[in-house]
């Protein structure tokens, strides 16, 4: 069995514990290639995150393609990426590719821009967006604008801090007032080439259900007929006690949390 097979086994676990078997949604990938990312790309360790997440897009997505985007202080939107085409991705698409401006200073707000420019006016679409957005610290602060602007919309920012850098503001997105729903989360592992599937999988798709549940109750999955599904099989199981969303011991260490 291939690898992402075993991830993709790992990950149907997760969907079904998490009720997240009945979601259809696009996925989209936002790497950070700022300077301090350069040895995490040449390690092999971005392209272990492509195939990881890949997994997902594969089982959340009919089509099974995961959309691409790299960014330090320049972006570039990628072509997509399938189990078909995987296999040295980050080294022919990206590392080697003369358009990617790599290695600069970060600026998330253009390609952020970017994300919801494809998602919600060039192609929009019934299913709902799940945006995976690594980044190594340092998250510029004028996002939170763009991430208040778009709570309404069909649009899931899950942001994973990788390394030990400065993640104060990343922590502080679920503290973000006047938001017509819960639309971005933070997840911190250091480690992530160390981090197992079933782990990492938990983690990344910890607070999709309660959004699904939130957006579908407010209309904005109203007419997505898989997703409202989804949102409404959700909406039957109790919320969490508050102690469960801070994971102790093990995760809390793994997590920072």
């Amino acid at each position: 069995m291939g690898t992402i097979d075993l991830q993709k086994k790992s990950l149907k676990v997760v969907l079904e514990k998490k009720q997240l078997t009945a979601v259809t949604a696009r996925v989209g990938l936002v790497l950070d290639i700022t300077g301090s990312m350069r040895t995490l790309y040449k390690s092999g360790t971005v392209q272990k995150v492509v195939e990881r997440i890949l997994a997902v897009a594969t089982e959340f997505d009919d089509d099974g393609m995961l959309d691409i985007w790299v960014y330090d202080n320049e972006f570039s939107r990628l072509d997509p990426v399938t189990e078909k085409d995987f296999e040295g991705y980050v080294d022919r698409k990206i590392l080697q590719n003369e358009a990617v401006h790599k290695f600069g200073r970060n600026d998330e707000l253009p390609v952020m821009k970017d994300v919801l420019t494809k998602y919600l006016q060039e192609d929009p679409a019934e299913e709902p967006a799940f945006i995976v957005f690594i980044n190594d610290g340092g998250c510029r602060k004028n996002i939170k604008s763009l991430i208040e602007s778009s709570a309404d919309k069909p649009l899931f920012w899950q942001f994973v801090g990788v390394g030990n850098g400065n993640f104060d503001f990343l922590k502080k997105l679920d503290e973000l007032e006047g938001r017509v729903t819960d639309n971005a989360h933070f997840i911190h592992i250091e480690e992530i080439d160390k981090i197992s599937d079933d782990e990492l999988y938990d983690a990344l798709l910890n607070e999709f259900p309660s959004w699904i549940k939130e957006a579908g109750q407010k209309g904005l999955l109203a007419q997505m007929a898989g997703s409202g599904e989804a949102a409404a099989a959700i909406a039957e199981e109790p919320s969490p006690e508050p102690e469960t969303r801070e994971r102790k011991g093990f995760f809390g260490r793994l997590f920072n949390r």
